[in-house]
């Protein structure tokens, strides 16, 4: 009986899941690191394909896993890693860039053989996308004394590295930041007390690094070429805003109408915004991936855990030095852009307010011209009202003397011209008001 009860009391209670909540449970999970133990090697190649080619990535990626044995990734996957005989692959799609890790076991001197050349020439010719980043990787086992300058610079062929303690102590990481003769750079770490977990965060960390570092840097060729355009495009705003003032000062004066200067101003205004809006649209996006590679770049240098190695430049201060600057420019730029499309919209509502006062001035004289008009017409219409009453009066009294000579000759004693002549005023009278009644009539019904 109690053995029931608590078969009761774990079942799971009737609930209904998300459709989502397995895949969004997963997501933290996805994309696992690796687990490295020195001795041992990488290749890294991190490849520029904007969002384009990820078919045809997964058809190579399981070409390349078939021919060896094993299983290639998902129709709809972005990571895969699998063990490939005497190497292992790790594959991450990005929204802009794919990366490849190639990891082997580390075989004679350091540098001596790379990660890389385990794979087939002719599939990595393949592979879709331009090479933006690529890193050969030696994980060493920290024995004996530290290597110096100068046998490092021979390692990571070039003078130029950056150094230092990383993981709390526990790795020593030595890194050269540029394109070698094979068209790849080097990376050093020598492991004082890694685990292979910890290895594995530590080489994911710095090829991250190194990876964001170039995808931030895209943004910089925009900054340059558009930083010359703009500062074009705010002499043009100036002398605008100039032009407006001057225009003022003319229409003041008479010696220019003002709609033909707006006229000018308001077309070299739409090129200038137009241009503007062109820069804005082609950085827009650039500007904004470049600031989150670059917080992602910060973010893994926090996660080394940097200590300084004496007579050395760390990975921040190397970063600090040149990336910084760089992004800060990207930024000026970018707010350069914001500013002058503020002072565009600003310099529009001002010639826009002195259109609509301009609008209004001539609605105005437009008023006081058709007033005139008006009365014009009002006195006009008088006159005819005068000259109307004459008329009609005089072919009145006309006819009623023809009706009056007719009446005289049937033999009824009516005075013919005095008779017309006393009907003169009643005549007028009669047609004057008559007249009247219509117009007032026709004023009525226009009202209504």
């Amino acid at each position: 009986m109690s053995r029931q009860r608590e078969e009761k009391m774990v079942e799971p209670p009737a609930l209904r899941d998300h459709p989502q909540r397995r895949i969004l449970s997963a997501e933290v999970h996805a994309r696992p690191y690796m687990r490295l133990l020195a001795p041992a090697r990488a290749s890294l190649l991190a490849l520029y394909t904007e969002e384009e080619g990820a078919e045809e990535e997964r058809r190579l990626l399981t070409e390349l896993c078939r021919s060896r044995g094993a299983a290639g990734p998902g129709e709809e996957a972005n990571f895969h890693l699998v063990e490939l005989e005497d190497f292992t692959l790790r594959w991450e799609r990005h929204t802009e860039f794919s990366t490849y890790g190639f990891f082997a076991p580390a075989e004679g001197g350091a540098f001596e053989h790379k990660a890389i050349e385990r794979l087939p020439q002719s599939w990595l010719a393949r592979l879709p996308g331009e090479v933006l980043c690529g890193v050969h990787l030696e994980l060493q086992k920290a024995t004996g004394a530290r290597p110096e300058a100068e046998e490092v610079a021979a390692l990571l062929q070039s003078d130029t590295f950056a150094a230092c303690r990383a993981a709390g102590g526990a790795a020593e990481v030595w890194m050269n930041f540029t394109i070698n003769e094979d068209g790849f750079g080097r990376l050093l770490v020598r492991d004082r007390h890694l685990g292979e977990r910890q290895a594995g965060r530590l080489v994911q960390r710095l090829f991250e690094i190194e990876t964001y570092r170039m995808m931030a840097l895209l943004a910089l060729p925009l900054a340059r070429r558009h930083g010359r355009e703009l500062t074009l495009i705010g002499a043009q705003l100036t002398s605008v805003t100039e032009a407006m003032a001057g225009a003022s000062v003319e229409a003041a004066a008479g010696e220019m109408p003002a709609t033909d200067g707006d006229r000018q101003l308001l077309e070299q205004l739409t090129a200038v915004a137009a241009d503007t809006q062109r820069i804005a649209a082609a950085t827009a996006y650039r500007f904004s991936a470049a600031r989150a590679y670059y917080a992602l770049v910060q973010r893994r240098i926090e996660e080394l855990r940097e200590e300084r190695i004496e007579g050395h430049q760390t990975v921040r201060e190397f970063m600090d030095r040149r990336l910084s600057p760089a992004m800060r420019t990207c930024e000026a730029v970018a707010e350069r852009i914001e500013v002058l499309s503020r002072q565009i919209a600003r310099t529009a509502q001002l010639l826009r307010t002195r259109i609509d006062v301009q609008l209004a001035a001539q609605n105005r004289d437009l008023l006081l011209s058709m007033d005139r008009r008006v009365k014009l017409q009002l006195i006009l219409q008088e006159t005819v009202e005068g000259l109307s009453v004459a008329a009609i009066t005089y072919y009145s009294i006309g006819l009623l003397s023809y009706a009056l000579s007719a009446a005289e000759k049937l033999g009824v004693g009516v005075p013919t011209k005095l008779s017309a002549g006393l009907a003169i005023p009643l005549v007028a009278g009669l047609v004057w008001y008559g007249i009247r009644r219509v117009r007032r009539r026709i004023a009525r019904w226009a009202r209504d």
